[in-house]
């Protein structure tokens, strides 16, 4: 791997910078500091009146390391060193997601589709949502034994499921030919839901509440939207109902209440339990949860000081706030399964908000439906298997023959056997589509061998792909959704309900990266569910970079040749060099040495704040690359943006124009006008982004920046994930030392609790 170094170390022959200097590989850089979670804050002013720091990501506050030894200039002249670190720890265990307070964090969505200010569920105490169930004999919680308690009384009849639980999940359909399907509506694209209506009169109403409780006047638009028409009177009969507000946190809306109520305003109010119950549910899913266990719901509470977290989660139970679910707990690696009528099977208690509860139990009716309903295929899906241009293309084909659902695992390469297999569909007369998560990924479909790919976006919408039949269904035999891990449970709940019976779905992806920025982990609890076909490629990535990515999806950080500078590392000592050495690399090196244009360039980041977050270097990269007042909301022309259209998808456009209506963009190619209202929650500079943001997206160059305060955030598929995102060229700022190679090779999996994976298997088990 390519490096630069310090001056004073020897250079082997062969090994430059991008400059052309000697470049020599060493230990890793000296620089190592602990991370910092900064405080963050809700919009305008605080509700209590305390001040608020302005929310990070990626905390501050690394303290410098003594400089390495020695001293050549790097590309931009300063003193650079050092490989990665070593890769001595093989064989570990994967790593998934990463601590909280940056963007590999669990599920974090784009900075602008997410509640500002709102801290982490992990924070809360909810993050981490799975608690260990019980083992069998063990005792039970009291929250535990009242919910197993409710479990037994709706079994037997002495309460009305109704009052306390959802539906059982509805058993598969019976695998034979689908009966006539009845008209049904058309499924929308995944949007923002439309805001309520609210007279001038309604807002005045709203405004005069939140003054006489001492919130900010500017909540009171948000206020409306979210509670509706009668928002005055929900808040001033149930203040604690202000944290419905996106970024109000609890201590916020607890000062609005005493304001409002007086002494009356204790912990303890059954009013504000039930607030704080959802308001805990809906972090839990920004960290991509769609279930908290019991448990920890619970124990959460108790950290707002809810005097008793289980009478609490009884109430939101009986109220309807929450829904609440059993799942058998699985057994553990070489435990034995319970045998007999009579032992007794360890169940976990689930409680989860209605929205991620039904979007999960319809994907997973959907699935069994195409599992169920599809006709296998005759002789001529043999004859196109065997005109597949390789291998694991044959065996995706061969696949698809004998299945409706199936799915498929590989990295960039294998991206052209979706295409090839749409390839085949078509040759045998199928209406068949292949959609991607972005338009890169369209692109990057299209130059694979499928210039009719869509994004899935799109497909929804019906601005791309074939539209839909006559009942609503899109008109389609055969759909492959490349990106699948990026597909969020909602979005993948509505895309399975467009799928008439019969239609063949593959959901391709690679497995290593980042899950989706919104809830559930679609793609990974399918193919753990083992409800069908998974066919895995063996097509590798190909160049020091596909090597160096794919050794990282094992495991090992390995330091690939690169004789054409493909694989650069630029160490760093703090987060202030970090940013200068990003800059400097963005404008002048790679441009000179590597020939990819700063236009081309993008910089990945763990975080949004921070003094090496995404604020910073975008402030440093406009001021170098395209410096301007901001006049048009902080914007000028020429400006690189990160336009955020729906939550989960991140579009990388240029600033064209302000206008009287809003904001002008040009998205590759495509112009885009942000209404003026949207344009602070929807557009940010887009110079740099953080890996969530970039994940499906990929560029001729990259630089991943790796200051020193993120060393504690760092996993192996957010590793895997930014590195990725280069096709020509990587650069490395580094300032993590040995944090790198820890990350890859030992950070565990930062896991999501979902009920799809138990869902499918019930299925799978009832309809077997």
């Amino acid at each position: 791997m390519n490096t630069d170094r310090r001056a004073g170390d020897p250079a082997p022959s062969g090994t430059r910078t991008p400059d052309g200097d000697p470049a020599v590989p060493s230990s890793g850089s000296a620089e190592h500091s602990d991370a910092q979670q900064a405080a963050q804050a809700a919009p305008g002013s605080p509700v209590d009146g305390s001040a608020q720091a302005e929310p990070t990501g990626a905390a501050s506050g690394a303290e410098p390391a003594a400089p390495a030894p020695g001293g050549t200039p790097a590309p931009d002249g300063e003193p650079a060193t050092a490989a990665p670190g070593s890769a001595e720890h093989p064989g570990e265990p994967r790593a998934a997601q990463s601590a909280p307070g940056s963007d590999a964090d669990g599920p974090e969505a784009p900075e602008a589709s997410r509640a500002p200010g709102a801290p982490s569920a992990e924070g809360a105490g909810a993050a981490s949502g799975a608690e260990p169930a019980a083992a069998p004999g063990a005792p039970k919680s009291a929250v535990a034994e009242a919910l197993a308690a409710a479990v037994r009384a709706v079994e037997s009849g002495e309460r009305a499921a109704a009052s306390f639980f959802t539906e059982a999940p509805r058993p598969a359909p019976a695998r034979k030919a689908a009966p006539a399907r009845p008209p049904r509506q058309t499924a929308p694209a995944p949007a923002p839901a439309a805001a309520p209506r609210i007279d001038a009169e309604g807002l005045a109403g709203v405004r005069q509440v939140l003054a006489a409780g001492g919130a900010p006047e500017q909540l009171a638009v948000p206020a409306a939207e979210a509670l509706g028409e009668q928002a005055a009177e929900a808040l001033q009969e149930d203040p604690w109902r202000l944290l419905a507000v996106p970024g109000v946190r609890p201590e916020q809306a607890d000062g609005f209440a005493r304001a409002l109520l007086g002494p009356e305003a204790g912990p303890g109010d059954e009013r504000r339990a039930q607030a704080l119950t959802a308001w805990l549910l809906e972090r839990a899913a920004l960290e991509g949860h769609t279930v908290l266990e019991a448990p920890a719901l619970s124990a959460a509470l108790a950290g707002h000081a809810v005097p008793d977290p289980d009478e609490a989660l009884q109430s939101a139970i009986a109220e309807g706030t929450v829904l609440v679910f059993q799942e058998a707990v699985e057994p553990a690696p070489g435990s034995a399964a319970p045998q007999g009528e009579d032992e007794e099977v360890p169940v976990r208690l689930l409680l989860g908000l209605d929205r991620y509860a039904m979007a999960e139990e319809s994907l997973a009716d959907g699935l069994a439906r195409l599992i169920s309903t599809f006709t296998a295929g005759d002789g001529e899906w043999e004859g196109a298997a065997a005109a597949a241009p390789t291998p694991s293309a044959a065996e995706l084909v061969r696949a698809v023959a004998g299945a409706g659902l199936v799915t498929h695992s590989g990295g960039e390469a294998a991206r052209a056997e979706p295409a090839a297999l749409v390839a085949a569909a078509r040759s045998l007369g199928l209406r068949a589509c292949a959609a991607a998560h972005t338009e890169d990924g369209r692109r990057r479909l299209a130059e694979s061998g499928d210039p009719e790919a869509v994004t899935v976006a799109g497909l929804l919408s019906g601005a791309e792909g074939p539209g839909r039949d006559e009942d609503g269904a899109l008109a389609l035999d055969v759909l492959a959704v490349l990106d699948a891990p990026q597909l969020d449970v909602e979005t993948a709940a509505v895309l399975v309900e467009s799928l008439a019976d019969g239609t063949r779905l593959v959901l391709s992806g690679d497995p290593a990266v980042l899950w989706s920025a919104g809830p559930g982990r679609v793609f990974a609890d399918v193919v753990a569910a083992r409800a069908c076909p998974a066919v895995v490629s063996r097509t590798p990535d190909e160049g020091p970079v596909g090597e160096l990515v794919s050794g990282i999806g094992v495991g090992e950080l390995t330091q690939p040749a690169a004789p054409g500078k493909e694989v650069v590392i630029v160490p760093v000592r703090d987060p202030g060099e970090a940013v200068h050495r990003t800059v400097q690399l963005v404008a002048d090196s790679i441009p000179r040495a590597i020939g990819v244009p700063a236009g081309q360039t993008q910089v990945i980041t763990p975080g949004h704040g921070g003094p090496a977050g995404t604020r910073a270097l975008n402030a440093a990269l406009k001021e170098r690359l395209n410096p301007g007042p901001g006049r048009f909301g902080g914007f000028d022309p020429g400006d690189r943006v990160a336009y955020v259209p729906a939550p989960g998808r991140m579009i990388p456009g240029t600033v064209a124009a302000a206008e009287p209506e809003g904001l002008r963009l040009d998205c590759g190619g495509s112009s885009v006008l942000v209404p003026r209202e949207r344009v602070a929650e929807a557009v940010r500079h887009g110079w740099a982004v953080t890996a969530h943001q970039a994940a499906g997206i990929r560029w001729p160059a990259a630089v991943v920046v790796l200051p020193g305060d993120a060393a504690r955030t760092l996993t192996r598929s957010w590793v895997y994930t930014a590195f990725g995102r280069a096709e020509r060229h990587l650069s490395v700022v580094h300032g993590v030392d040995q944090a790198l190679p820890r990350a890859v090779a030992e950070v565990p999996a930062k896991e999501r609790t979902t009920r799809l994976r138990a869902l499918l298997r019930a299925q799978a088990h009832q309809a077997g």
